[in-house]
């Protein structure tokens, strides 16, 4: 079964780009696939000028997958375990936090607002900051490209728009390239530069406001949706 077709685009250094489109279009399959956790019959996937079967920079990457349930509170690792797991040597191999990785780790932990954190079980954490932890784990190598696959399906509102001001701060502050999969077209709206909608195929490509007036708009949301969706405070 053809899950997507017709599939082009390329992200430049820098870029918050938003990805939406309704369950089952495709849209996480597109994330896997520039992973390299699925295989493609036809076409090619380019990372950093360099073919996907033979990069090997992952360090350079950094990935938040959708979850949907908290970690188990007898789950035994602390936040600065978490957070240390993702640390990845240049080719990246799992590093085992040599002492001069400790300033990464330190660095992650601050920027997500968590260092006083560090040494609780992550069991016993509250859904967005386990949240905040993950995001740190994803930001540990200090990436150029962050990919987020909805990572606030389990947050509440407050919660889910801290979490959306803290990935700003990564592409702004840090200059890291973002790739949002979400349903939250809201955020996209208020922070990427670039939208996508995917339908198995892209349907739209370019900025929010362009797409809240056009046709796909009102196919994809319905024609009622255009004050609720695209207007902005």
């Amino acid at each position: 079964m053809e899950v997507l077709s017709d599939i082009n685009f390329s992200i430049s250094t820098g870029d918050y780009v938003g990805i939406v489109g309704p369950n089952g279009s495709g849209k996480s399959t597109l994330v896997r696939t520039v992973l390299g956790l699925m295989s493609f019959d036809s076409g090619s996937v380019t990372l950093f000028d360099s073919p996907l079967g033979s990069f090997s920079q992952w360090e350079r990457v950094g990935y938040l997958p959708q979850r949907i349930k908290l970690f188990n509170p007898n789950f035994p690792g602390t936040v600065e375990e978490i957070v240390k797991l993702g640390l990845l040597t240049e080719g990246g191999k799992l590093a085992f936090a040599p002492a001069n990785k400790k300033e990464l780790i330190d660095s992650a932990l601050e920027m997500m607002g968590i260092a006083h954190l560090r040494k609780r079980l992550i069991g016993d954490l509250s859904g967005g900051q386990q949240q905040r932890v993950l995001l740190a784990r994803a930001m540990v190598n200090r990436p150029k490209i962050l990919i987020l696959d909805e990572p606030t399906t389990a947050l509440d509102p407050e919660t889910r728009e801290h979490f959306y001001s803290l990935v700003e701060g990564v592409n702004r502050k840090e200059g890291t390239t973002v790739i949002l999969v979400t349903h939250d077209t809201w955020s996209i709206g208020k922070y990427a530069n670039r939208f996508l909608y995917i339908d198995k195929k892209i349907i739209f490509d370019g900025s929010f406001d362009d797409f809240c007036k056009s046709d796909e708009m009102t196919a994809f949301f319905g024609e009622h949706a255009q004050h609720l969706i695209c207007h902005r405070h």
